[in-house]
């Protein structure tokens, strides 16, 4: 799999902040066949955890940017074990078309007892971030993805970043505010990494521009949650980049430390998901 802001279709160079493995760095090699992936990941969460269900994640670049018939037999061949209970397909709003959208509507018929999720980068609905991050996308065709996906009751899950150089609070609000409006089902919050052999990486080692800081990251994620429909899912509150490849915010690598912070802020608080939220 790749993505067309890496082929040349829009560009080689990739998202500025996204690694070479393309914000895959936890996964198995995809060289292996997908049943293989999902037997190896299992065996490392059973020396975590007790559980038998799981959701087979296809994450890594745009997991819609390939031809329908191999698209087909990846997903069916993850919707065919038993322990699989969804699919959560991460995607670029642009790589949607009639052909993947009709793969998507005839799986969720063949499979009606299990779920299939569409994750949705957005990142923020600013353009001109989304410029400067060299993504090749905008708000509108994630407005646009967003409609075609409910129209076959594919369900999203939004992918926001907070954190970019250029934003104010104010402006990543915006965007909690813009996602809040969508018929989305879920949402993940996710910290800017900076990380090694990105662009963005290139551009702060030349010349270092602020990044969060860990309490002001739990605040601003609280604010967040304040402004979200009290029953929307609410996938990720953040996230730890592989510290072999981390630049900054190297505090980020203590996820437990962010997540009890998190908690501990929302009752000092005294408040909630949902608590400013408009419908």
């Amino acid at each position: 799999m790749t993505c067309p802001n890496r082929d040349g279709t829009y560009s080689t160079l990739g998202c500025a902040f996204c690694s070479e493995g393309g914000s895959g760095d936890f996964a198995a090699s995809a060289s292996l066949p997908v049943s293989q992936q999902l037997s190896d990941a299992k065996i490392r969460i059973a020396a975590k955890t007790n559980c038998s269900k799981f959701i087979a994640y296809f994450q890594s670049y745009t997991n819609t940017y390939a031809p329908v018939a191999y698209l087909c037999s990846i997903y069916e061949e993850a919707l065919q074990s038993p322990e699989i209970v969804a699919l959560s397909i991460g995607t670029r709003s642009d790589c949607l078309g009639e052909d993947v959208l009709l793969l998507l509507s005839e799986l969720q018929e063949k499979y009606p007892h299990k779920q299939i999720w569409i994750e949705l980068g957005l990142q923020t609905m600013h353009n001109d971030t989304l410029q400067k991050m060299n993504t090749h996308t905008t708000v509108e065709q994630f407005d646009s993805a967003i409609d075609a996906l409910t129209r076959i009751h594919i369900p999203v899950i939004a992918h926001v970043i907070l954190g970019f150089p250029n934003e104010t609070k104010e402006m990543m609000l915006q965007t909690i505010s813009h996602v809040s409006r969508l018929p989305v089902s879920g949402i993940k919050l996710q910290l800017l990494h900076v990380l090694k052999n990105t662009e963005l990486g290139n551009r702060y080692l030349e010349k270092p521009f602020p990044v969060m800081e860990l309490m002001p990251y739990c605040d601003l994620v609280i604010d967040c949650l304040e402004l979200l429909p009290p029953d929307l899912v609410v996938h990720r509150l953040t996230g730890d980049g592989p510290r072999n490849l981390l630049l900054a915010p190297l505090w980020s690598t203590d996820k437990k430390r962010v997540l009890n912070t998190i908690h501990h802020r929302l009752k000092e608080r005294d408040t909630w998901q949902g608590r400013l939220f408009i419908s």
